[in-house]
Parts: C-alpha cells; structure tokens; sequence
C-alpha cells in the first residue's frame, strides 16, 4: 500500500464519480473515511498536507475524558469521552494503554481531597469502574519519588489512556484504505463545486506534489478540516465560528523528568491542569490554551510565554530536579478548533463535537482526539437525507480491526514491542518485521521505536518529505535531541533506498526538515533557560 508510483495510481482513478469526499486527514476525517467505508460507500480523503500534520499529531497524547470538564458542567461531554476511552482501549491495545495518573494534594496548593474525589467518583461511574484510591503522603512519594514533599498531603491514582496520536490516524485511515476507501495527502481542496442548485457537489483538488488539478464530484462532501474548517464554510456563505486555541508542550529526556505514570499538577498561577507523562522513552509536559492568532498555514510554535508557564509548574513541583528549559529536547503546539461560544477564557470553552449542513457542505468539528469514533457516526448518520439508501451508522462501528494476539518469528522482540508493534500497525506489523534488515529490530536508543519502523515508513506509507518521517511516521523528531540530526547519517542508510531520493534530493529535505524543526519544534528562548 502506498509503494512506488502510488500517488499516480490515486490520480488515475479520481475522475470516478464518488459517494463521500472528506476533506481533512486528522483524526476527524480519518474516522469519518473508516465509518464510510465500513459503509459500502466510494469514499475519497484529501489532505493538503500530510496525514496528521495538524492538531492530530500535535495532542497531549491522551485517550482521556477531560476530569477538568466536570468542574465546568461539561457532563455529558466527560460521560462520552469516558466510555469512547474505555472502547478503545479494547480495541487498540499497544496503540492506545492504559495509564495510572497521580494527583497530589497539598494543604494550599490543590483542590481539596474532598472536591477531587468526587470528581474521581463520577469519572468512574461513567466509566462503570472504581478505581481511584487515596494515597496519603509516604505512599504517594513512593509513586512519585520527584514530587514536591512540602505540605504534601497525599493524593489520588486514577487511570486514564495514552496514545501515539499520528499513529492513530494512520492505522484507521489505512485500514479503511484496505476495505476500499482512498486517501490522499499533499492533496489540497481548492474550490468547493456548486451544482445548478446551488449546493455543494465536489471539490476542485490540487497536487501539492505535482501541481496538476482536477475536479472531483460526490454525493456528499465533508469538510473535516480541523481549525481550518471557516475556510470551506466561507465559500457557502458561513459565518465564521471557529475559535483557534493553541496548546504547547515542552519534550524532556525521561532521565531529566522522571515519571513512571502520569502526574496531573494545578498550576500555581491559574490552578489549570498541567500533565507531566511519560511518552515513547520521554517525558512530556503540557498544555497550555491560549487563544491562536498566527496564520494557520505555518507551523504552530510555543511562544516564550508558554515556555514560562510550563517551567513555572515545573518548578513548583519539581523542586529538586533543579529543572532548565534548556533540559527540555523539543516543544510541540498544536491548534485544537474550539467552537465558539463567547467565552473570555477558551479553557472553558465546550469541547462538544457540531455538526453544520449548509448548501449541501456537511461540517464536523470541535470534539476531541477521544471521540472521533463517535463524530463520525454522527456525521454519517447526518449525511443519510443525501443517501437514501444508506444503512444507519450504529454505535458498533469499528474504527480498528482486531488484531492477532500474538507475533510469530519474531524471538528477539520482547512482549512489550510486540504489542506495540501489532498496536501501531495492526494487520502489517508482520510485514514491518519481515522489511527488517540485521540489527533493525533494535529500539532506536533513547526511544521505544525500532530502526523497521523507518524502513517501513519509507517503503509503504506515503512518505513525501523528511518531516513526514521523522515527525509523524517515527517520532524521532521529538523524542530525540537536535530533531534527531546526529543520527541522520544512519537514518540516510536506511531510508534513502527505499524513498527513491537522489543524492540532491536528500540534502534539500534535510535542509527543508532543520527549518521545519526549527520553526515547530525547537526550544522557545525561556527565562529559565
């Protein structure tokens, strides 16, 4: 899938007339293409990017509810978000784990121990479990040894989920690519096409890759484009409604922010929740929410300000780590596509999915990562007035399929790169390990991917550019130092052959991956620095 001439193959082919176009290929359009197909319906996905470049690869990382949701009323928000957690972690084991998160309390810091618990209890009750116990001070400590001690009451262990988020996307829409779907990245909605009606009947896309055109025609068209969803809708004639948030997150080497389960800290300044995790051999702290002002065509950066406040609680509660932002080895931010509701604050702004039919262009967007399952039920079963003859998309849809319980041939690759393998690449996770020449199902050091993964990326995942590689297929480009450069001559040797790139062509997407980097993904100067 996605071998050698794939793109041209696409464009052969896109001429056909189609049930559903999608446009958008985060984690909103991915599931919305699996829910299609799982349909029986021609569907086409175009990104004009890459797969994930957006919000979906730039997330905390959490499968979670949203405890903080329930503070601001947002009940049925964290009930949804709760039970689409819980079904996920059934169905993607390896790509989405469970994971123990820590709340300290302290005598004039938290929420008391009173109010967090009952938050715990109805996080639970949604998620028809109890399982959030109290833990006093020593016993606390014992979990989260680096945790500030003075006037540390104890606190509380509760689970939530993490996840790979750009693997995420890749494993549904490739599986919904195998069961008959099309996806296609680089590959940009220019123009909406309007019918004799006036409605909505097809795009006219652009080859970002090789500049060629064409206009597509479809029953339906679903602009799932994340914040960048007004764009589509102005051509209808529809008001603007989406309210740009940024969130940011600073990257630390696990042996310089040492966490063995997440650590839920308030903020000292405005007591919002900042997560400490580990992620993939590192640690990440995040996030902030701040209003999002910059052009959404470049790459989201943290600001200094950001920077500041992440190393404020970090400080606060990691005294004696001595913490720098100059620790740090990469930041990411990414813009999530609040709805707006006129609110001062967008942290509390609904994370609530909306649904908008307007001259026949479908438009899904808001939510979260957690919920895309759902979101793409609703908006298939919104589109069924257009399909007459289409079946209800039920609450039973599978965005993954199940996998195999076990990875053959495979006795120098522990239980735990098993799971994740057969996690990140369901089905293929076989042919991952079978692509492996001696010495590549190692772990990259420092990380928990393996040097087939890179391989593997570059042979069969539509790999365009550098960035595409080492920022979204292998994350190498955030849990690394320096964006990964000091392996880069390795790296070369693996994937140069199977990309295809001449000698230039290789140095100019070096070139073009170091100003990436440093434009989205460097260290922000910090006081703390």
């Amino acid at each position: 899938m996605w071998q050698d001439d794939w793109r041209d193959k696409v464009w052969a082919l896109l001429g056909q007339p189609w049930d559903v176009i999608i446009v958008g290929g985060g984690i909103t359009g991915a599931g919305a293409l699996r829910a299609a197909t799982h349909l029986g319906l021609r569907t086409l996905l175009v990104e004009k990017s890459d797969f994930a470049w957006g919000t979906s690869s730039r997330s905390t990382k959490l499968v979670h509810g949203g405890l903080r949701y329930l503070a601001q009323g947002q009940f049925a928000v964290t009930r949804e978000s709760v039970r689409e957690r819980e079904r996920l972690v059934r169905e993607a084991p390896g790509l989405v784990e469970p994971l123990g998160f820590l709340i300290p309390t302290y005598d004039a810091v938290s929420s008391s121990r009173r109010t967090v618990g009952l938050g715990l209890a109805a996080y639970d009750l949604f998620a028809h479990k109890w399982d959030h116990p109290y833990l006093k001070g020593d016993d606390f400590l014992f979990l989260a040894p680096h945790i500030r001690s003075h006037q540390l009451k104890g606190g509380f262990r509760y689970l939530d989920s993490v996840t790979d988020d750009a693997r995420l996307v890749l494993r549904v829409i490739r599986e919904a690519v195998r069961d008959g779907g099309t996806a296609l990245n680089y590959a940009s909605a220019d123009r909406l096409l309007l019918g004799h009606d006036g409605c909505v009947n097809g795009i006219l896309v652009r080859d970002v890759a090789a500049e060629r055109t064409a206009e597509l025609h479809s029953r339906v068209v679903i602009n799932a484009t994340g914040p960048w969803t007004d764009r589509l809708r102005n051509q209808v004639g529809g008001e603007a409604r989406i309210r740009p948030s940024r969130g940011s997150h600073l990257v630390f080497p696990a042996w310089r922010l040492p966490v063995a389960q997440a650590i839920t800290l308030v903020h000292p300044q405005d007591r919002r929740p900042v997560f400490v995790l580990p992620w993939e051999g590192a640690t990440v702290a995040g996030t902030t929410d701040l209003d999002h002002s910059q052009s959404l065509d470049q790459e989201p950066r943290i600001s200094s300000a950001e920077g500041n406040y992440l190393m404020v609680a970090l400080d606060a509660f990691f005294p004696s780590l001595s913490l720098r932002a100059g620790d740090a080895i990469a930041s990411f931010a990414g813009v999530r596509p609040l709805v707006s509701a006129g609110k001062s604050d967008p942290s509390k702004v609904s994370r609530a999915h909306a649904l908008w039919q307007e001259h026949g262009l479908i438009t899904i967007t808001g939510g979260k990562l957690t919920t895309f399952r759902r979101m793409a039920v609703d908006t298939l079963n919104a589109v069924r007035h257009l399909l007459p003859d289409l079946p209800v998309a039920g609450q039973r849809i599978l965005m993954l399929e199940p996998i195999a319980a076990e990875l053959g041939g495979t006795p120098s690759l522990d239980s735990r790169a098993r799971r994740r393998l057969l996690g990140r690449y369901g089905a293929e996770a076989s042919a991952v390990v079978a692509s492996a020449l001696p010495g590549e199902l190692e772990r990259v050091p420092g990380t928990d991917s393996l040097w087939a993964e890179l391989r593997w990326a570059a042979r069969s995942e539509g790999v365009m550019h550098l960035d595409d590689l080492l920022l979204r297929r292998v994350r190498l480009g955030v849990l690394l130092p320096h964006g990964a450069i000091p392996l880069i001559d390795y790296v070369r040797t693996i994937v140069q052959p199977e990309l295809g790139w001449q000698d230039a062509k290789w140095e100019a997407e070096v070139a073009r991956y170091l100003d990436v980097w440093a434009q989205g993904y460097s260290l922000p100067p910090c006081r703390s620095a």
